[in-house]
């Protein structure tokens, strides 16, 4: 499903010249579960950025289903994005002025989906995260394990092929993060490829394999082990 070969990526300004990324060579399989680990600052949210065709690499190639994608203009890679890649992120990211529903939806109006198409498939999405319940709260009146809960459901109510997580417990205390970790593994074993950045050796260890970068390069690629159950 992903692949990059020499990827790069430099950030520069009048003054310097900063290298997050260096010659990344990776490849993820359709339905694995995989584990970004590293320090800060070791490029992992920039690496992240360009799987989920928000950024361009410098240098290098990029791979995504098959097709060469690191070259495209923003708007191609808006129309790649859209049912085929879906977000999480630390901060939740929900709109404070939308309720859970209308949250949850947003993506299937960018795909010109029908009202009742939207109905049907937020209702399900939030079935599954277990917050139909909570349909008509808004984000401030839930918990930060309801919000993630949300977010998930937001992030694969287009049935997207691949999600990719930013420190996906990261504002959550322990409890509440195993719940979303247990989200993302049941996910997986449905089929959605995950590609997961993480400081949690815990969260990692829900992962089918782990990817250790450090300074912006590649130290391990990991080896694919059964999933915990």
């Amino acid at each position: 499903m992903i692949k990059t070969e020499h990827l790069k990526k430099v950030y520069t300004t009048d003054e310097i010249e900063t290298t997050a990324l260096n010659d990344i060579n990776i490849t993820v399989e359709e339905g694995e579960f995989v584990a970004l680990m590293g320090p800060s600052g070791c490029g992992k949210s920039t690496f992240l950025n360009i799987l989920g065709l928000l950024d361009s690499p410098t240098e290098g190639d990029y791979y995504f289903m098959g097709d060469q994608v690191s070259g495209l203009s923003e708007r191609e890679r808006s129309k790649i994005r859209k049912g085929n890649i879906g977000f999480i992120f630390q901060s939740f990211n929900l709109i404070d002025e939308l309720t859970v529903f209308e949250n949850v939806e947003l993506p299937l109006q960018y795909l010109g989906k029908s009202s009742e198409e939207r109905k049907q498939s937020a209702e399900s999405a939030l079935e599954r995260m277990g917050m139909l319940p909570r349909r008509n709260h808004f984000p401030n009146q839930l918990s930060g394990g309801q919000q993630q809960r949300a977010a998930i459901a937001r992030a694969v109510v287009t049935g997207a092929k691949l999600i990719l997580a930013d420190e996906p417990t990261g504002n959550l205390d322990s409890g509440h993060g195993k719940e979303v970790m247990e989200l993302l593994k049941s996910l997986n074993e449905q089929g959605t490829t995950i590609v997961m950045v993480t400081h949690s050796p815990l969260d990692a260890e829900y992962a089918g394999r782990v990817i250790h970068l450090l300074d912006g390069k590649v130290v391990d690629s990991g080896v694919q082990k059964e999933m915990i159950s």
